[in-house]
């Protein structure tokens, strides 16, 4: 395995085939501008697609929020991310917070979104760009922009309507409102709702459900499920084809059918 990235304001852990990564700003409610945090998600999704011995990442937060999104105090004052005239602010936007969606969009493992606390604004979108998400059943979330006179500049409106749907992501993002976790899971935005102290243990088991698969044709069923959200069915089932040859080619998949006729736990080796 590559060497585990040096990150400055989250905490990376290993446990198995299983990352997580922990937003470490409570101080700040885990806010995404004027930390290092957006370069640490970065570094970690870049190492991670590197890595093939990983094949699953928890995203959490440290402490009272999973993520608050944007420095309100930095808005305010009109300085840092949100600083200078619109050619500044929107380069600023398109160097610092949209590398979030960016990366999250081309990460090659499941992500998990394990939401321990509040998910607003930016915090909420980060969450959306998961694969899968759980929530405390304390936590609350929105789509919160328009509250503050801005708009879902890290993508958000792209994200929760094809999550919810238009109708159910324009409610929630013309209103600002926040919701709690039960709503949220009515809603389909979340997979699952637990107490506090189930809410990792939940995401690891997840986790670790993915990560027993054989490694490579997890990240190709990735891949897929992304091809699909904007390829045409002949275009797709061209790349299915692909794919499939590829897997049929390696040793796991034999192992996997040997294993299922022998009626026995597979051992993968990730070739």
């Amino acid at each position: 395995m590559s060497g585990i990235p040096k990150l400055v304001d989250a905490q990376l852990q290993l446990q198995e085939r299983v990352a997580t990564l922990t937003l470490n700003r409570d101080d700040v409610r885990n806010a995404l501008t004027g930390t290092a945090l957006i370069d640490d998600i970065e570094t970690t999704i870049h190492w991670i697609n590197r890595t093939p011995e990983i094949s699953a990442l928890i995203l959490t937060g440290a402490g009272r929020a999973f993520s608050a999104g944007g420095n309100i105090k930095d808005m305010q004052n009109r300085r840092g991310d949100f600083g200078g005239d619109v050619h500044s602010v929107q380069q600023k936007y398109r160097e610092g917070i949209q590398r979030i969606p960016l990366a999250l969009h081309k990460a090659e493992v499941p992500l998990i979104a394990a939401i321990n606390g509040a998910a607003i604004g930016a915090g909420f979108d980060l969450a959306c760009m998961c694969d899968i998400r759980i929530a405390s059943d304390n936590a609350r979330m929105g789509e919160t922009f328009v509250n503050l006179g801005i708009i879902p500049g890290d993508g958000g409106a792209w994200f929760l309507q094809r999550l919810i749907g238009y109708q159910r992501a324009a409610e929630l993002t013309f209103s600002g409102r926040v919701i709690d976790a039960q709503e949220a899971l009515e809603m389909g935005i979340l997979l699952a709702v637990e107490p506090p102290e189930a809410l990792l243990p939940r995401a690891r088991q997840l986790a670790a459900s993915f990560a027993a698969k054989p490694p490579q044709a997890l990240r190709y069923t990735k891949r897929l499920m992304k091809l699909a959200q904007r390829q045409e069915l002949p275009d797709f089932l061209d790349s299915c084809a692909l794919f499939q040859g590829i897997c049929h080619n390696t040793e796991d998949q034999l192992e996997a059918v040997n294993a299922f006729i022998e009626k026995r736990d597979p051992e993968f080796k990730g070739r």
